[in-house]
This record gives structure tokens, sequence and C-alpha cells, in this order.
């Protein structure tokens, strides 16, 4: 429907009409002044070009649309008494917030400094995009915000993360018609089939047109409004328009447009609670068009800006050292008539406040927004209930991943009343081998059944969907709004939300240093179906890469896990669902894989990170090795320990410690990362000056680069992942790496002083093995019987 901004029927009285238009001229006048001054921010003086800023960043384009959403958000919120939290999509519109969330008294609650006077007026037009001062985004220093503003594209998947199993909120999300344009974005609109009317809150988005990206003219503003309907309702959404450009005839197109949508979302909520209705919703959207650079400068230097791309970032450039435009933006900002809305000591008058929430009802002041404040400890089981029993190492198998399956399948029941966890995932649960989970919830669905299906349940809290980017946005709007949830993705493919890690990591990195910012749970990935068992997937599904492009991130903020079993996986997992403010990634396998430590022996281990494996190496304390073997992952750890069974044979003189990593963290200096090792650690656990070969189970750089201040690191040879792959045997994988255990014993030989000479026969035994290899996987299509059968029997 589109609602006329010539309408008759009309929901404000005069005085309502009155209010709301103050408070929207203030919080422009407001965000202009961010943009522009540092000083006379009352106007109480002619405007100087020393008022002004030296360098001027920031947006204004998108400002006055998202100062008008503010407004009338802050409308319906006090009138119907709702809790909301509002999703900025348009980043950029730092000013608006800031504006508002001053406006409200939020800002000055958290920054005292930032005064609700002219002292405090002065301040916050100082600080913005200013050094020492806040960003030009919605920032994690902004009150009210879980969404940074570089963040484009992911608006809408973070606001149904936040109203998955929050009944009583609304979430309102503005999409920029230039972040409508992108592919994260256009996945996240079904995130409406997902969305349980009976336990999760309301997602209301508000699609703002106004016309230009940030040189182009927007998609969605240029197709014929029938069309724009077409898509809309094919989404799933009941569209309501709101057109116009002279204020008070859309102030009263949108608060009619609030109240249809507001009134329609509780009724769709009552039918579905209180009724019992079974029916996919249908939930309303707003479109709301506006001109970009609205109540901005028509024209500057003869060409226009309201209405243009012009308008996008700052309208009027070099003011201080140009009369003309230091004269016009005096205009521009006594055109909002500052004096009628801020008193003589810069307080916003009573009109200005009067749209305004109480409390926690303000958009800045919600704790939704601050979700540490709202977050439980989950409840977790001691480890041992899940423990595999290992009896010897490397005799038995099991697959690491349906083990914690389990672990995972408990943590649903035990929050079946709170609902505050969740489990994502890319169509991949049951083939990562966590299928036990659908005992205790099946699949959120609210779109059609059909009797073959299994698992669907329209009140279930497992998230499934074919786009990482939108299982990435629902399990991060989630978190930052006081919940608990894992996501788990095959390896090769979480590549795919490459940037929204960044900006996750930005945000927590940030939020570290804000005391008012509580810790919320960390954001945890399990990737699995991992490069060295995609041999049935091939090529294009091998990639361990993931891990070096997180630690590349803020050392504050991440942490990466290689669990060579089943229970040093389930102590890993326990610990980062324990954890706060960071983004862990655990790498493990779902394959059968052999179980090495007891319960006890993995939760010493992984407490270390890193340690000797005492049982597998053949210096037993009497003196320094001749070679250390080293491993992080599963597939390696089996090749270092058939290596050092191989060792163990054919050169029983050679003494030989066998070092497994799983925090690959710990390689680093301490002074890098906090869970790095000291020199003396580092040089204890490896030695200064022996052969290191070390096993890894991504790309070999990777090694180097987190340990070349070592000064043993010149012994150091990496043997990983080197991008050769195809579909082919589990064993030839590691073979056409040269990761394989023949391999590693050759560079044993190759490294340790002596043994070139010595061991001639055993490395050409090991060449002849690989060769034999090579001619048997093509003639069977199965690996080496020595390989197929190996077990440990050190």
């Amino acid at each position: 429907m589109s609602v006329d901004p010539r309408a008759t029927s009309d929901p404000l009285t005069d005085d309502e009409l009155r209010t709301l238009h103050a408070h929207w001229r203030a919080a422009n006048y407001l965000a202009v002044g961010q943009i522009y001054l540092m000083a006379n921010p009352l106007l109480t003086e002619p405007l100087r070009p020393e008022h002004v800023k030296p360098r001027l960043l920031g947006h204004w384009g998108t400002s006055p649309g998202l100062n008008l959403v503010y407004t009338h958000l802050n409308r319906v919120i006090r009138a119907r008494e709702l809790n909301a939290l509002c999703i900025w999509g348009p980043g950029h519109g730092g000013p608006a917030v800031v504006a508002n969330s001053w406006l409200e008294g939020s800002y000055t609650e958290i920054y005292p400094d930032v005064t609700q006077d002219a002292a405090g007026m002065a301040r916050l037009f100082r600080q913005f995009s200013f050094p020492g001062g806040v960003p030009s985004h919605v920032a994690p220093e902004t009150p009210g915000s879980v969404h940074e503003g570089g963040e484009l594209g992911y608006s809408l998947s973070h606001a149904y993360g936040a109203a998955f199993d929050n009944p009583d909120l609304l979430v309102a999300c503005v999409i920029g018609d230039g972040e409508a344009e992108t592919g994260p974005l256009a996945a996240s609109w079904h995130s409406n089939k997902f969305l349980d009317p009976v336990h999760d809150g309301a997602v209301l988005p508000i699609l703002h047109l106004n016309g230009y990206k940030i040189a182009n003219p927007a998609v969605l503003a240029r197709i014929p409004e029938p069309e724009l309907d077409e898509l809309l309702r094919g989404y799933g959404h009941d569209p309501i328009h709101v057109t116009g450009d002279e204020p008070n005839a859309v102030h009263r197109a949108m608060a009619q447009a609030m109240d249809n949508a507001l009134d329609r979302i509780a009724a769709l909520q009552r039918a579905a609670r209180a009724d019992g209705a079974g029916e996919r919703p249908r939930w309303p959207v707003i479109v709301l068009r506006t001109p970009k650079g609205w109540t901005g400068p028509a024209q500057v230097d003869g060409l226009p800006v309201e209405g243009t791309w012009r308008s996008h970032q700052v309208p009027l450039s070099a003011v201080r050292d140009h009369p003309e435009h230091l004269r016009q933006l005096e205009a521009w900002l006594r055109s909002y008539r500052p004096e009628e809305l801020f008193d003589g000591q810069g307080r916003p008058r009573l009109d200005v406040l009067a749209p305004i929430p109480e409390g926690a009802r303000r958009l800045g002041a919600t704790p939704h927004a601050n979700g540490g404040r709202l977050l439980r400890e989950l409840p977790l089981r001691d480890l041992d209930a899940y423990a595999v029993p290992v009896d010897k190492p490397g005799v038995t198998l099991h697959e690491p991943t349906r083990v914690l399956g389990e672990l995972l399948a408990d943590v649903m029941r035990a929050t079946a009343d709170r609902r505050d966890f969740r489990l994502v995932g890319p169509d991949e649960t049951a083939s990562n081998r966590l299928q036990a989970v659908y005992e205790a919830s099946g699949k959120a669905w609210q779109a059609q059944t059909l009797q073959v299906d299994e698992h669907l349940d329209r009140h279930g809290r497992v998230m499934e969907i074919l786009s990482e980017h939108t299982c990435q946005g629902w399990l991060e709007g989630y978190l930052l709004t006081g919940r608990h949830g894992l996501f788990s993705c095959y390896e090769a493919f979480v590549h795919i939300v490459d940037s929204m890690v960044n900006q996750h990591v930005k945000w927590l990195k940030t939020s570290r240093a804000l005391s008012w910012r509580s810790p919320v749970a960390s954001l945890n990935y399990l990737l699995t179906s991992h490069v060295w068992r995609q041999d049935h997937n091939g090529f294009s599904h091998q990639d361990p890469g993931f891990v070096d492009h997180i630690l590349n991130k803020s050392p504050a903020a991440v942490r990466v896990y290689l669990p060579p079993d089943a229970n040093t996986l389930l102590s890993v997992a326990d610990h980062v669902l324990r954890s706060r403010d960071y983004v862990n990634v655990i790498v493990a396998g779902k394959q059968p894989c052999f179980d090495w430590l007891t319960m006890d022996q993995a939760r010493v281990h992984c407490a270390r990170g890193a340690g000797v494996w005492e049982w597998a190496g053949t210096e037993n304390g009497a003196r320094e090795p001749d070679v250390v073997l080293a491993c992080a992952g599963d597939v390696p750890t089996q090749e270092v320990l058939a290596a050092a069974q191989l060792l163990r044979r054919n050169l029983p003189e050679l003494a030989v410690r066998v070092v497994n990593v799983v925090d690959i963290a710990r390689l680093m200096p301490r002074e890098e990362h906090p869970h790095g090792m000291s020199d003396f650690e580092y040089d204890g656990l490896f030695t200064t000056d022996r052969p290191v070969v070390f096993a890894y189970h991504g790309y070999p750089w990777l090694i180097h680069r987190l340990a070349y201040r070592r000064v043993g690191h010149r012994n150091l040879h990496v043997r990983g992942y080197k991008e050769i792959g195809t579909t082919t045997t589990p064993f030839d994988m590691v073979v056409r790496n040269d990761l394989d255990r023949y391999r590693l014993v050759m560079d044993v030989i190759d490294r340790v002083p002596g043994l070139a000479v010595r061991a001639a026969a055993v490395r050409q035994r090991m060449e002849d093995v690989r060769l034999r290899h090579h001619d048997w996987i093509r003639a069977h299509g199965t690996d080496l019987p020595e390989v197929a059968d190996w077990a440990w029997d050190g």
C-alpha cells in the first residue's frame, strides 16, 4: 500500500506534528554541526572560518532520512511502550545517530563530558571525525548501535539475528538503497521464512530510497514502483510507501505508515501466539523515498546538490577558504532556526524533547544494543559425559564432530526454556556430523513443508540457509544482543564471510576499550569438511586459508585451535563456548580420526596449547632430541605419528621429539599475542639448534610468519597445503602436498646432520613407497593397505 502525504486521515495532532518537526530539525542541525563546526555551536556570532574544521569529513546525504526515522521511532516507542532496537544500515549516517542519542540524553549518560548544553554541543561537534574523537560511521562508540557503518549489506541479517528468541523486541532496520544492491542484503530478505512469530520478535525493514549512492543512481530507486512492489511481495513482505519532500506532509505520512506497520505486526503476533495461526506471516516493510541531502543546499557553485549524489558526503567543501561556501553554510545552519530548538544555555527545548521515550526505551539506551548486560552463562555439563575412552593412543577411532554433536544437543536441551543458544550453518549440520542436535531442536522453518521433509520445526533453533553471509549476520546479531551460538561451515567456503568477520573483529577490539560495553559471547566457528578430507569433492573444496585471514587480525580478539582428536575437540569447544569477546576458529575433522588423548590428558594439553607427546617420541628424557617432529591439525598429527613410528623402526638410535600444537597462536612471541610463548618456553619446546620438521594443516608459510623471530627459525621446515588438489584418495592428498609420513621421514634424514649418508637406504625405501602409492591408487582406487590399515603400535 502507499501512504499519500496528502492523505486526509491523520494520526498526528497539530501539537504532535510541531514537536516531531522540531525534533527532526534539531537532529538535522546537530548532524550538520558535527560535519562542519569546531566552535560557535549555537551560532551566537556570525560564522567565521576559524569556527569550521580544517578537514571536513562525514556524510550528510543519508542523515536527514535517518533523522526522520529516528524521530518517528521515538514517537511510536513512546506511545506504544515498545522495547525497540534499530539497525542503521546506512552506517555513513553516523552524524544522525550520534545527534539523536545526544538529544535523548543517552550519549551524555555514557560520555558525561559531552553535556546537554552549549559546552557539550561544542564537544559533540569537535570530536566528530577529528583526531582523538569518534568515527564518522555508526560505530561501537555510538550508543544504541550493534552494527558498524562499514558493514554494507549486513543490516537485515543482523536485525533478524537480534529478533530471534526476543519475543518482546521490535527491531527496526533501515536499509540504504546502495546497500540494497549487495548480495548479502538480497539473500537476507529470506530471513522472514525463519522468523517464528511465537518465540521471536518482529523485524520492520525500512528501505530508504534517496536515489543515489556515492556517485551513481541506486537501482531500487530507479525501477518503477509496481516492479519494486512485486519484488518485495515476492520476498514475502507487504510494502507501505512514504514518498515526498515537503516536511509536514512527510511527517504525517510517516506517522501513518508506522502505525499501519505496527498494527499489522501486533495482529500477526497475536494470531500466532493467542490464536494458534500456523501460516507464514507476511510482514510489513516501509519504503521511504526522500531526497538525498534533504534540507541541505539546493545548489553549490551553480550545480544541483540536494537530491543528487553531490550531497553524499560534504556538500560545501573548502569552507574556510571560500567565502561564498562559508556564507551558504551559515545560511544552511540558520535555516533550522536553532534559537527555537535550544535555549540560551544550549539545552534542547521541551518541544524537541517531547517525542523521546524514557529510560531504557530510548534507542540509545536499550540493553539489547549492549548485549553483554543481558548475557547468561551457558549451562555446560562436565566433559566426562561425552569423552571417548582411550586405553591406548592411536588404536580406536571416532568422528570428532559427531562426538561434539552430543555436547551441542545437550546445550540445546538445557537452553530450551530460556532460548539463548543457536547453531547456524549453510545446509551442512548433518553433513558435518552434528545431527544429534536435531534430537533437541529441529531446524527453524516457516515456509511450506512436505511429508518427505525431516527435522523442520516452526520453533526450531538450528538455522540452515545456503548463504554463509546470512548465517554470519544472524549469528552476529544474536550474539551482540546477548545470546550464544556456533557457526558450523565447510572450511573452504567460510571465506565467503571474510569481510564480515573483519568487521566483527574490529567491533570487538573497539568494544574492549569502551568500559560501558559489556563483554558478549564469542563468535565461534567450527570449520570441518576440511582440506585434507575433501578428496571426494575435489580442488574447489580444498582451501585452509581462513586461519591465515583470522591471524592477520587483532591479537586481542582472535584465537585459532586445531584439536587433533575427539577429546581435544570437546575441551576446546567447552572453552570457546564459555569465552567472551573473541572470534574463535576451530578446525576439526568429521571423518573417523584416531583417539590420541584421554579426557584428562586432553584438558591439560589444550590448556597448555602446545606440548611434547612423550609417549610418541624416542628421546626418553635422556638427552636432547636429534630432531623435533611438530604437528598441528588432525591429519598432520596422524602423519607425524606415522613418521615417528617409521623412524623408531628404521632409525632406532635417533632421538625424536614429537610436539603437538592445538593453539596456533602459541607459536607467536608473547609480546605479539596474549597466547604467545616466551622465547624461553619456545626454545625449550622446539630447541634452538635442532631441525624442526613441522606438519601443518594449512598453508606452510603461516607457521614461518608466526615463528620468524625465534632463534631456531632457521632450522624450521614446514610442510602443509601447497594448493595442489584434485578428486583422489585421502592419502594421495597428503602425498601430493608432501605432507605424508614418508616425505616427513625423508625430511628428517635430509636435515639431521650425518643422516644423509648413514640413512640413504632408509630414505630410498621411503621414496619407493611413494612411487608404489602412485601406481597403487590408479590401479585399485584405494590407498595402500599399510596406510589404510595403519594404527599406532608404539
